[in-house]
């Protein structure tokens, strides 16, 4: 293997002698892209234009960080990542014959051979690789983070090559293994270790020395072989070591540890850097089918049952909500109580909490004593039309980082994260959910897939969120079948948005529905809303996608009704959803009893006297029923009502701090009597009046209790009509998605970066004549010339019309370097086309630094 050093990625260090069109550096590959290839580069790696780099060679130097290459290495597909590792371990420069070995072994492998130049095409543009095919590079960060090294293990499982090994090695024991693996000795340890290096990457005689190796000592080397390649080792080894050790075939790196070299290991694995490459992402496999019709049935009944859950929670929060944790979010009592409103499980309870909140329905208040509350817009979104609805909320959760199944876990400080709480978003989990969604739709319609062979798949594109920080997993170490690790979030979020998707009717029966397809045909181009220039249009499409999902949904929705069907049994049964008057004037009436297909309402006292209070006489009551009825109304029901208003409103409560008053004196003395009432502290004040310690509402809620129905009463003695307050937020907007990384860049500003990089790389690299100062501009730095030398090269410039390279420091500091052509000198400035900005602009002489003609030629 070539120990030769390494060029630098960005600049101008001397390379070997090589064809006259390969570049010598990475900057010089860049240089000979064109425009496309460059703008393929910064969409694919837009962290690279934060901010534009001035030319092509801070280009190739920002690309060769360490955060960028990271970044890139984590956002490639297993194969490529497998391309990229190989090539960490092959000799640098290297050939694609030799990647191609590596990959798919002395035996070849097809596979491998049909994928391997769409991996390296991968690894070119993104500028991870350069160089011709013959003279392959990995950018020195890369081979850095993937290459074999003691403090971290390689991702192929390989050790170092014998070279490596052996550098502390004395030359006396250099030569004693090259004598005992029968190589003639040699006059120093370098040709000594080329010698051993040659012995092992020659097939035919390091299978002659593996012939006569002790059984022990090849059962040694197949445990090392796929890594990890070190070993522990005694003092006085056994006879089956000492041999491997005498032959170098176990090479000492520390005292009582072992390597096998990496020559002797790819020689054990028949020339494959990897146990397993996997050319080829895993198909998505179908679970079960069903008819397309059942599918989007299924799913628009999990539509309107999310559109009656994030109602209801609404609803119940209607008045004003839980209190706001000092900290942030839901405490967990107010989630367990929201889960009992909701009838269902606190994780369900904390999803449709986030989803109302990213849908910008939920929020809060922002008072001294705050608390949530519904928000304006959640008033607006009540009166859409149902499927209309239902694309606000899927729309809001594809694309909302927070995600609600971190709920009751914690975060890196061992704190527990709340629902509606900070630190649950997770900018990853829009691009799961989508990618998920996508995989799923490519099954054919009605085809609901496994979910198992979805993980596996998306842990194939996206290797590294699986496995760690490191780039990828050592071969040896976890097997790419293997299940995902217990911190495998972006496998997490797949999971949970399998489950959403089936709660909001995304999918049905585990299979995308049409509306759910229609949802996402808009986003497949990879642009979120505020990416790029065209924002305005992208937002305009996603809502004409959103439109599009509703008319797909809106025929599948069940129609509201205007009835019910009452029975004899105080209950009343809504075959379906009601019109919205219906079911308010409804829930204020009765009291729901069941849900589901139908729901059941169940008339008492206590809703009766409910209605009345709010401003219903009994004769409202039967009217409204015998309206709204499909059956006529019961006799126990209309006595019901009967019997709640004609004791409605008999005694009268008032402030005193409050009184009781009632023309029935037996009444009076029946409550003075009830034990219930001592806490009330009653006194009677005049035969139909009683006097209490407790304010009115006390009062009138402890009367009630004890089974009697008084009414509240103002100043002047009318009765006091009671209605639910609607506490709404101000004005709010839905939360902002955390972006993951820098935002993706649009055409026309990649197109704007290329152009200026293209002209900052002109104004660096276009030839000039010596400056005849003390400074040379070749060598890259600003010309440095007297103001009285730089006048009078721009007057002459001005004369020939001759482009001049200066040197230019703007108001910030910023200093460059522009090529100019100067077309006028006057009042202390300079008008000069400006070959750099590709525009014409005026200088002040005092910023310039000095100036230098270009080159004749």
């Amino acid at each position: 293997m070539s120990t030769q050093p390494q060029p630098t990625d960005s600049a101008s260090a001397p390379a070997p002698s090589r064809g006259a069109d390969a570049p010598r550096s990475l900057a010089e590959a860049l240089r000979s892209r064109d425009d496309d290839a460059l703008a393929g580069l910064l969409r694919a790696r837009p962290d690279l234009l934060n901010p534009v780099p001035n030319d092509l060679t801070q280009l190739a130097t920002r690309a060769g960080t360490r955060a960028s290459v990271v970044r890139a290495l984590e956002r490639l597909d297993r194969f490529a990542q497998q391309v990229a590792e190989a090539l960490a371990v092959a000799s640098d420069p290297t050939s694609y014959d030799e990647v191609r070995g590596l990959l798919a072994g002395d035996d070849g492998d097809a596979a491998v051979e049909a994928a391997l130049p769409h991996a390296l095409a991968t690894l070119h543009e993104q500028a991870l690789v350069w160089g011709p095919d013959d003279r392959l590079r990995l950018v020195r960060t890369a081979r850095e983070l993937l290459a074999p090294a003691p403090q971290h293990p390689s991702p192929t499982g390989l050790g170092p090559t014998v070279a490596e090994a052996t550098a502390g090695m004395s030359p006396t024991r250099v030569q004693d293994i090259v004598t005992a693996a029968g190589l003639p000795t040699t006059h120093d340890p370098v040709s000594a270790v080329q010698s051993l290096t040659a012995l092992f990457t020659d097939r035919t005689r390091m299978s002659a020395l593996l012939d006569e190796a002790p059984a022990e000592s090849v059962e040694v080397l197949s445990r090392l072989v796929w890594g990890p390649p070190y070993g522990q080792v005694t003092a006085d080894p056994a006879r089956h070591l000492r041999w491997l050790l005498d032959r170098g075939l176990l090479l000492p790196t520390a005292p009582g540890t072992v390597v096998l070299p990496r020559e002797a290991a790819l020689h054990l694995r028949a020339g494959r850097a990897h146990r397993t490459p996997e050319p080829v992402p895993p198909p998505v496999e179908a679970a079960r089918e069903y008819r397309p019709q059942v599918v989007d049935a299924a799913a628009a009944g999990q539509a309107y049952t999310a559109l009656a859950t994030v109602e209801e929670l609404l609803k119940d929060w209607d008045e004003g909500g839980p209190a706001v944790l000092r900290a942030g979010g839901l405490s967990v009592r107010d989630l367990k109580r929201t889960a009992v409103a909701l009838d269902t499980s606190e994780p369900l309870a904390a999803f449709w909490v986030e989803l109302a909140y990213a849908a910008g329905l939920l929020a809060s208040d922002g008072e001294a004593d705050e608390r949530y509350a519904a928000t304006p817009a959640y008033d607006a979104w009540q009166e859409l039309p149902a499927a209309e609805r239902w694309s606000a909320l899927a729309t809001a959760w594809l694309a909302a980082t927070r995600t609600a199944g971190l709920v009751g876990g914690r975060d890196g400080k061992d704190r527990t994260l709340s629902a509606l709480g900070p630190h649950l978003d997770r900018s990853t989990a829009p691009e799961v959910r989508h990618r998920v969604l996508a995989l799923a739709a490519t099954l054919p319609e009605g085809t609901a897939p496994a979910p198992e062979s979805l993980l596996s798949r998306l842990r194939w594109e996206r290797p590294s969120a699986s496995r760690g920080s490191r780039p990828a997993a050592q071969d040896g170490a976890a097997n790419p079948s293997d299940p995902p690790p217990p911190q495998d979030l972006r496998s997490r979020i797949a999971q949970w948005t399998l489950n959403e998707a089936e709660l909001l009717g995304v999918t049905g029966r585990g299979a995308v529905s049409s509306h759910g397809r229609a949802l996402l045909s808009g986003r497949d181009h990879g642009h979120g809303p505020g990416h790029g220039s065209d924002s305005e249009g992208t937002a305009a499409e996603q809502s004409l996608v959103a439109a599009r999902a509703a008319r797909l949904l809106a025929p599948l929705l069940p129609e509201p009704l205007d009835h019910v069907l009452l029975q004899a049994d105080l209950t009343a049964v809504a075959p379906g959803p009601l019109e919205r008057p219906l079911a308010d004037a409804l829930a204020v009436l009765a009291d729901v009893e069941s849900k589901g297909g139908a729901t059941v309402y169940r008339f008492t006292p206590g809703s009766v006297r409910r209605a009345l209070d709010a401003g219903q006489s009994a004769s409202d009551l039967h009217a409204f029923l015998a309206a709204h009825s499909r059956t006529p109304v019961p006799q126990p029901l209309a006595y019901l009502i009967d019997d709640v208003a004609r004791k409605h409103g008999h005694l009268r409560i008032g402030a005193a701090s409050a009184y009781v008053r009632c023309d029935d004196e037996a009444l009076l003395n029946e409550i003075l009597a009830d034990k219930r009432a001592q806490s009330l502290r009653l006194r009677r004040l005049a035969p139909t009046v009683l006097a209490a310690q407790a304010d009115p509402g006390t009062l009138l809620d402890g009367l009630r209790a004890m089974g009697f129905a008084p009414a509240a009463e103002s100043a002047e003695g009318d009765v006091l009509i009671t209605r639910a307050h609607a506490h709404r937020t101000p004005p709010r907007t839905a939360p902002e998605p955390v972006p993951d990384g820098p935002p993706l860049p649009g055409d026309t500003l990649i197109g704007a970066a290329v152009r200026a990089i293209r002209a900052g790389d002109l104004a660096s690299t276009a030839p000039r004549k010596e400056a005849p100062t003390s400074a040379s501009p070749s060598d890259g730095r600003l010309p440095r010339t007297t103001a009285a030398e730089t006048l009078a090269t721009m007057q002459a410039a001005v004369l020939t019309g001759e482009a001049l390279w200066i040197g230019y420091v703007n108001a910030e500091g910023t200093a460059s370097q522009r090529v100019i052509a100067p077309v006028r000198v006057e009042g202390g400035f300079v008008t000069a086309y400006d070959h750099t900005a590709d525009e014409v602009r005026t200088y002040p002489l005092h910023r310039v630094t000095g100036v230098a003609e270009l080159a004749d030629d």
